[in-house]
């Protein structure tokens, strides 16, 4: 019987830690999936779990989910980190890590990412303008069969058709 009480009371334990190891480990929350990503344990959920964290407000826990998962290849990770940084989320606004975490996306072969990037190439933004490259990139995502970039192909490239012109501003060359 004590036994039995014993192991339900290490059971109901949250968390407790001791020579054997950790009894009763959490396994369902935001800390354990952060956790899990700064041990370099990323899988597809833990990865998904970041875009939870920054759309509840937790903009560090999702920033060390999306790092962890960018570093594993992770390229939806990579174009969330550009959000990150192109809106100053968890750190200062930074549009030049903004284009370089779109371009490590498009480089590695994703649609969002040639799309981020090719825009950032067209207006110059975090990076140098290079128009007819950014163009080349929406062509590679369109093929690839991104709506949004067939939707400014079929707008003749016209930034004001993705971009709502409140947002303008922030495009606008800095010099």
């Amino acid at each position: 019987m004590r036994r039995t009480l014993l192991a339900l009371c290490l059971l109901a334990t949250p968390g407790v830690a001791d020579e054997y190891g950790t009894t009763n480990p959490e396994e369902l929350t935001w800390r354990s999936v952060r956790d899990r990503a700064e041990r370099g344990q990323t899988d597809m959920m833990t990865c998904a779990a970041g875009y939870l964290m920054t759309k509840s407000g937790d903009h560090e826990t999702a920033r060390k989910i999306f790092e962890a998962c960018a570093a594993a290849g992770y390229t939806g990770a990579m174009t969330w980190m550009s959000y990150m940084e192109q809106n100053g989320f968890g750190g200062e606004f930074d549009p030049d890590a903004a284009a370089e975490w779109d371009r490590r996306a498009a480089e590695a072969g994703d649609p969002v990412g040639k799309f981020n990037y090719g825009i950032s190439l067209m207006r110059g933004f975090g990076v140098a303008q290079d128009e007819a490259r950014g163009r080349a990139l929406v062509d590679e995502a369109a093929r690839d069969g991104l709506a949004i970039a067939k939707r400014l192909q079929g707008a003749e490239y016209d930034l004001d058709e993705v971009t709502p012109d409140a947002d303008n501003w922030r495009y606008a060359p800095l010099f």
